[in-house]
């Protein structure tokens, strides 16, 4: 029987333990950002925590979380007070176990000590800093709208009151150099942070950026240049003790993100706010974008959602062979099995077979990685794993 035709009977649902959030507000729409965001509109944040209140309320119980993920946007824009509606939109339906961790992304021009205290009353355990460097030139360029000191105060804030720390990294910015990202790199481990995301800066149709490079106003990075700084990023971090666990992310032993775990392992999660998307196993469904349109559509009590991704078994298992391979950890093939039905091989043999001949994975007969080059070249390699959708 050929396990990737005929999966196994789908495993009984469970609810999800893992949640996202989204909060589109901000003081800045940074050039490059093509996410679902309101800038200098805080006057709509009512009637935002009303939708979300109201969204929320389409759970039949509550939800106990093991992961709550506040994004955005910019949450900490919210400012004490805010945070605190926010909590209070959720209504008593989003309810997190003991050690769950629970996670808001802030701009580190935000964060000072009554953030951090509402923060601490909310029962958030971890702090996601949009940082993205610590180089005024490089900040200019990146059209950020905080200063590196903002970032050195932010950490030390935090890092006093406690709270596990992720710091956002960009490379590729334009104009960046080399030595600039080697000096960020440098100040950002000594900040010793818990966690370090890295991601090199993307060029998205509809942004500012696009346009200005499309005007010749602006410049990409190079491919070899973009693959020096990922392979500069990885060698500094581990270097300094932080594990490599995802293609863009760095931890210190036992700090690996939970939330974004629960994602790359395929289990399914909620998700309320504009644009955010929930996740059942099967079907992504994502919420319209704008934040004007997700609003009125929750308060006349019409489904927000815009979108509905629905796939089959096959379609579900290749997709969770991409996401896992993302992982340094790779695909273990039985492990694979039990969670999807299908059969990993079957699916992805002669993709893997190219890739190891190319030294780009290995394969020990149980578990499939990337290699280093792997990993530089992994956004060109989905497409042999998913072409059978």
């Amino acid at each position: 029987m050929d396990a990737a035709r005929e999966p196994l009977p789908a495993a009984p649902f469970t609810p999800p333990r893992g949640a996202y959030v989204h909060v589109p507000f901000c003081r800045h729409r940074c050039g490059y950002c093509d996410f679902a965001v309101l800038a200098g509109r805080d006057d709509l944040a009512e009637r935002y925590f009303a939708a979300l209140e109201s969204e929320i309320g389409r759970l039949p119980t509550p939800l106990e979380l093991d992961s709550l993920y506040v994004g955005g946007g910019t949450p900490s824009h919210l400012g004490a007070a805010g945070l605190h509606s926010l909590w209070r939109a959720f209504a008593g339906r989003l309810v997190t176990a003991v050690g769950a961790e629970v996670t808001i992304e802030a701009n580190p021009a935000d964060v000072d000590r009554a953030l951090v205290a509402a923060a601490r009353d909310c029962g958030v355990t971890r702090i996601s800093l949009g940082a993205q460097s610590l180089s005024p030139r490089t900040l200019a360029a990146l059209d950020r709208d905080h200063s590196p000191d903002d970032v050195r105060r932010a950490v030390a804030l935090l890092l006093d009151a406690g709270f596990e720390v992720n710091l956002d990294l960009m490379t590729a910015a334009p104009g960046q150099t080399e030595g600039e990202v080697a000096a960020d790199l440098g100040a950002v481990i000594d900040l010793a942070v818990h966690h370090v995301s890295v991601y090199c800066l993307t060029w998205e149709l509809g942004t500012r950026f696009i346009g200005l490079l499309h005007r010749g106003l602006l410049s990409r990075a190079g491919e070899d240049l973009e693959c020096r700084m990922v392979e500069m990023a990885i060698d500094r971090l581990e270097e300094a003790g932080y594990e490599h666990y995802e293609v863009s992310n760095f931890a210190r032993p036992g700090h690996r993100c939970h939330h974004n775990e629960g994602y790359w392992d395929c289990r399914p999660w909620e998700a309320f706010g504009p644009g955010a998307a929930r996740f059942d196993g099967r079907t992504r469904t994502t919420n319209h974008r704008s934040p004007f349109t997700w609003i009125k559509r929750v308060l006349d009590g019409i489904d927000p959602a815009a979108d509905h991704d629905r796939m089959t078994a096959e379609e579900a298992a290749r997709e969770r062979i991409v996401v896992g391979l993302r992982r340094r950890d790779g695909v273990d093939r039985v492990a694979f099995f039990q969670a999807s039905g299908c059969d990993f091989d079957a699916l992805a043999e002669a993709a893997v077979q190219g890739w190891v001949a190319a030294g780009i994975a290995t394969d020990d007969g149980r578990r499939v990685r990337l290699t280093r080059l792997g990993v530089l070249v992994s956004d060109g390699l989905w497409k042999d794993i998913l072409r059978g959708r």
